[in-house]
């Protein structure tokens, strides 16, 4: 089907939504049926659990819907503002989507890891979905951009099986799945006097072009969070999809 021309484009329905997932994990996302999605590895994950949530609801209890419900921006849909208050794309995760597409436990996501050579450092990160494979082609671009060398290395991590501090969500570092840059340019909404909620103000110190060209391989970035995380960038390529997929029809908020 042919893109919907601006003026008519009021959402990007979850079924698009959908499909994004499956296409960018091709491999263990099996199917989608009318009320759940089916792993390759046999785990069936509801859509849709019917339970009525606020943001912080959704942050420790996501169901797949859930995951999807904001829409990462990229491009034309990206006007550079600070995000709006409880705007993180990305940051809602499903836990059995996520355990079953990296590993349950530390050692099953352990056996997915490879090195990826990072200016100077080996590190950790997952292969699936060809998330190391991206890695290494931001590494190749960016080695070509000298200016920026100091943002990247030293590498704050990557693979660590840890919960997000405060909650008991884990991690997408837990998955070999993320990677931190130098963290002496690093803003954190916690740094800043934030609470869940409200926080105070936005900070940045990473150029735009670090940003554009790690989306371009399939990463979010938590800069775009309103709960913010400028050091931190997830592989996401169904995010990522999405985002173009609403870019395309008019930039819908929902």
């Amino acid at each position: 089907m042919a893109p919907l021309p601006a003026r008519a484009a009021s959402s990007l329905p979850l079924f698009d939504r959908l499909e994004a997932l499956k296409a960018a994990y091709p491999q263990a996302v099996k199917a989608i049926e009318i009320d759940g999605i089916v792993m390759a590895d046999g785990t069936r994950i509801p859509i849709d659990d019917g339970a009525a949530k606020n943001h912080e609801q959704k942050l420790a209890n996501a169901d797949i819907e859930d995951m999807l419900s904001q829409i990462y921006p990229v491009g034309t849909c990206d006007k550079g503002a600070p995000p709006a208050r409880n705007f993180d794309p990305g940051r809602i995760r499903n836990d059995a989507f996520f355990r079953s597409l990296y590993g349950a436990t530390r050692s099953m996501a352990e056996k997915r890891l490879v090195a990826v050579d990072w200016f100077g450092s080996r590190l950790a990160f997952t292969t699936t979905g060809g998330a190391d494979a991206a890695l290494r082609a931001v590494a190749g671009e960016l080695s070509r951009r000298p200016e920026l060398k100091t943002y990247l290395s030293p590498s704050a991590g990557t693979f660590n099986w840890r919960v997000v501090a405060g909650t008991k969500r884990l991690s997408a570092h837990s998955f070999g799945a993320a990677i931190d840059l130098n963290t002496r340019y690093a803003d954190y909404w916690l740094w800043s006097g934030g609470k869940p909620g409200n926080v105070p103000r936005y900070q940045n110190k990473f150029p735009t072009p670090i940003v554009e060209l790690f989306e371009r391989h399939g990463f979010i970035w938590g800069g775009k969070w309103y709960h913010y995380d400028t050091m931190h960038f997830e592989y996401r390529p169904e995010l990522i999809a999405i985002g173009r997929l609403a870019e395309a029809r008019g930039c819908p908020s929902s």
